[in-house]
């Protein structure tokens, strides 16, 4: 649909995605906007007034929909941000009152005598990122709305350049059946032109990865390697955990050679939430993220401690783990990246809120930069990549710089490693010890031994995939392009011959809400992949772990997608 007219928007600066990142920024830039102005107008400044419009890009029906994290908060990011932030009424479930660390063996624990150091949260706060984001939205509405413009239901679906210059985003189109063809209300996606393109699209962003590529962003950089998160919220009978209560596990049910751990955060004296992160760097194309949350939940100390409470909601979402190294250029001409479209997410603490909040502050003072020069070239937008040099979120990073890569072999030696550096050489070797794609670590089925065993769920304590799909509320439009696209070529020449050959098709595996099923399309037929885009809860994880990379997650109609409740 080459030929559609759209309409052209112009703006100085367009957000992608309303997460923690994009949502500190613009609100961070009209502060200093407004400040400026102020200086200017008393005559304590020289120079001319700012006036600008800016828009942020939220997919989801309503800001916060698509926010999910474990979550504990780190609070130097929103104290910069806003100094009064609990007077203003942000959104605190409760402060970390207790901690403790296990280590599980099948039907045993052993707590760790002394928490590690990256895992303490003394002063931190149980938090909700979709009451987060939510909260963020009103203040810029209620103090900046009448220059920012907050755009839900709409992706940005394609990067729009002047050669290898960012000029802004193609938002997608709506009214599409599923042939790709326009319906009687068809909208086309306009176009928004902008001074300075702001990526924040969270981990495995599909603008972010394109454009990184094309503009060789990564080059002498580890790429990016992921976990998936699964996570779920119960409520508990009361007095079974205390309100502020941070419980972290690691080993069973992962092997040893397995990256990844659970948590329990009680954000109330009744309210729960738990969930599983799985490296997926993993060998066995069996694997299943949501069924080793499912075999964590059946350990005798935590069923013990679920027992008699009831799940209320479900999400998954992918996280970014390669640290330091695994962070592209963060800048270009006429574009930034922010957030985990950064990689900015320290998997030592387990923490990235804050270092997303920091980063889109950053980007915005130097974006104010470049409108007072009326420069945005690559140049100019640097001050950005100076200015983390020179903040503490770059200190952060830098110090958990080969975190990872400790774990990418025994995950207890992972740990010996991991306390030397620690304790005793800052940080390790400041050189950058190399990572490889996650997918790349998969082995064919005639390699990877006996498949894993999966509990069969009692909808009481654990939960087939489409049950945790219901209590996610997602809803896509049915009749629309799929978005999670795979060529008829490759449908045909890998996914229903030879990956369900040599792995399996372990995409029905590695998939925490049943997107992709093979199916018997008729008695005496080989199975083919079905692919039912409309249980997506946009996790990534298939874009990431898809041992082909067949597999390419582009936005669906905006609106779609989870409708995430106190995640």
């Amino acid at each position: 649909m080459s030929d559609i007219q759209r309409d052209v928007q112009e703006m100085d600066v367009v957000f992608v995605g309303a997460g923690p990142s994009n949502l500190a920024s613009a609100y961070h830039l009209s502060r200093l906007i407004k400040e400026h102005n102020e200086a200017v107008a008393a005559g304590k400044k020289q120079g001319q007034k700012l006036e600008i419009m800016a828009a942020i890009v939220e997919k989801g029906k309503n800001v916060g929909d698509h926010m999910l994290s474990g979550a504990i908060l780190d609070p130097s990011a929103i104290r910069e941000l806003m100094p009064d932030f609990k007077e203003k009424g942000f959104p605190i479930e409760s402060e970390v009152s207790g901690e403790s660390v296990y280590l599980l063996s099948e039907s045993g624990k052993i707590k760790f005598p002394i928490i590690p150091p990256t895992l303490q949260n003394h002063g931190t706060y149980i938090v909700s990122l979709n009451k987060i984001a939510d909260w963020l939205k009103t203040q810029i509405e209620s103090e900046f709305g009448d220059s920012v413009f907050i755009l839900t239901e709409q992706t940005g679906r394609e990067m729009l350049y002047d050669g290898d210059k960012v000029i802004g985003v193609r938002l997608g189109d709506k009214n599409v059946d599923h042939h790709g063809k326009p319906k009687s209300n068809f909208e086309p996606g306009a176009d928004i032109h902008a001074k300075v393109t702001v990526l924040g699209e969270g981990p495995r962003g599909s603008l972010t990865k394109q454009l990184v590529p094309r503009l060789k962003l990564n080059e002498d950089r580890n790429p990016q390697v992921y976990g998936t998160g699964v996570k779920e919220i119960w409520e508990l009978p009361a007095g079974r955990l205390k309100k502020g209560m941070v419980i972290h596990t690691a080993g069973w049910p992962l092997p040893s050679n397995h990256y990844g751990g659970s948590w329990l955060y009680m954000m109330s004296d009744t309210t729960c939430s738990i969930g599983f992160v799985s490296a997926l760097d993993y060998s066995n194309p069996s694997f299943d993220p949501h069924g080793a949350f499912t075999k964590f939940k059946t350990h005798p100390y935590i069923a013990g401690l679920l027992e008699g409470g009831k799940m209320v909601s479900y999400g998954a979402k992918t996280v970014s783990e390669g640290g330091y190294w695994s962070m592209p250029k963060l800048y270009a001409d006429g574009v930034v990246l922010v957030g985990e479209s950064g990689g900015f997410l320290n998997i030592s603490r387990l923490k990235g809120i804050h270092l997303s909040m920091k980063s889109g502050m950053l980007a915005a003072e130097a974006i104010f930069e470049a409108l007072l020069k009326n420069d945005f070239s690559s140049q100019s937008l640097k001050r950005y990549d100076d200015l983390f040099r020179a903040s503490w979120a770059y200190k952060e990073m830098w110090d958990a710089r080969n975190w990872r890569q400790n774990f990418t072999g025994s995950f207890y030696s992972g740990m010996m490693k991991a306390g030397l550096q620690i304790y005793l050489t800052g940080g390790g070797t400041k050189s950058r010890v190399p990572l490889h794609e996650d997918y790349k670590h998969m082995k064919k089925i005639s390699e990877a031994g006996a498949a894993i065993e999966k509990v069969k769920a009692d909808e009481k304590l654990t939960f087939e995939k489409l049950t945790d799909v219901y209590y996610s509320g997602t809803k896509h439009e049915e009749h629309q392009p799929c978005h999670l696209v795979i060529t008829p070529d490759d449908l045909a020449n890998i996914c229903n011959t030879r990956c369900k050959e040599e792995y399996g098709n372990p995409c029905q595996h590695f998939c925490p809400a049943q997107v992709y099923n093979m199916i018997t399309p008729e008695a005496g037929k080989p199975t083919q992949l079905r692919i039912d885009f409309s249980n997506c809860v946009h996790c990534k994880t298939c874009d990431i772990a898809d041992p082909y990379q067949v597999i390419n997650w582009v936005t669906p109609e905006g609106g779609g997608g989870p409708v995430y409740k106190n995640m």
